[in-house]
């Protein structure tokens, strides 16, 4: 199976993004993704528990609609009410993120590296429930490692592979990185979406 680069699945991120950084679609992809982590951030400042709860609802949503993104193409408009999708399952999604983060904490108190690896490991879980909303936690996260096997380097090198958007975001005051995160997020959808054809196939 030959899976797509990383310069593909960036440039189709860019396409179903409108290739236009201050573009609705890529300035609503910016604000869903950035809500999403203020509603995270603030849920873990309260209680750690509490982020890790908020984070299943909120990725389950997001997960979905940069899944849509990438399996409808440009034409597909981001609705902002997506992005609380999650809530449509809630005890499954609060379940699901409660263990996806419990489980990469844990690893991570055995070392950093171990830690990492399992984030990757688990990386697909949010996709998989909104395409498997029958699925529960532990099938969901079961799931995503076999899929990930022998995946893992590929997806951190397409992270890594966002390092000069990074850094040149940084140089705005850090105000920049917010346009980066919806460019990757949406590059991660297709790399879930080749990763899946490869799979099945």
């Amino acid at each position: 199976m030959n899976y797509a680069t990383n310069f593909e699945l960036r440039a189709k991120a860019r396409e179903q993004l409108g290739n236009n950084i201050f573009g609705k679609k890529w300035l609503m992809g910016l604000a869903v993704s950035f809500v999403a982590s203020l509603i995270v951030g603030a849920a873990s400042a309260f209680a750690g528990i509490l982020g890790f709860l908020a984070s299943g609802l909120l990725m389950v949503g997001l997960s979905g609609i940069y899944l849509t993104l990438a399996r409808r193409g440009a034409e597909t408009e981001i609705e902002f009410g997506d992005l609380f999708n999650g809530t449509k399952q809630l005890g499954d999604n609060l379940l699901l993120g409660l263990m996806y983060n419990l489980f990469i904490s844990l690893w991570s108190l055995l070392f950093v590296i171990p830690g990492i690896v399992k984030s990757y490991s688990y990386r697909m879980a949010y996709y998989i429930k909104n395409d498997h909303p029958e699925y529960d936690w532990k099938a969901c996260i079961d799931e995503s490692r076999r899929m990930m096997n022998g995946h893992k380097w590929r997806l951190f090198t397409l992270h890594l592979s966002f390092l000069g958007w990074i850094i040149v975001g940084s140089l705005c005051f850090g105000i920049g990185t917010l346009w980066v995160t919806p460019y990757m997020q949406a590059a991660e959808a297709n790399f879930y979406e080749d990763l899946q054809k490869g799979v099945q196939g």
